[in-house]
């Protein structure tokens, strides 16, 4: 169980919808992260463009969206985290 209750999609309205219809198409899902962001919107909604720019290639990236998402999962593994 988090600290911090998550938003469900069930509850979400306005500014949060749309973050989450956002992040839906961007992701396919919403995760977790982007639940508990939806309690601050603002902050939400600048981290959305700032992580498509980093988890994607372009955006003046040098990594490949493989070696990002290798880096990822890795982290997930050595904190015991669920991918």
């Amino acid at each position: 169980m988090s600290r911090i209750k998550m938003i469900d999609g069930d509850e979400v309205k306005g500014e949060v919808k749309l973050l989450f219809d956002g992040v839906t198409a961007m992701l396919g899902r919403v995760p977790n992260s982007y639940r508990v962001l939806a309690r601050v919107p603002l902050v939400s909604k600048l981290l959305l463009p700032f992580n498509a720019s980093m988890q994607r290639e372009g955006a003046g990236s040098l990594l490949t969206s493989k070696i990002k998402e290798m880096v990822i999962i890795k982290t997930s593994h050595i904190n015991a985290c669920n991918y």
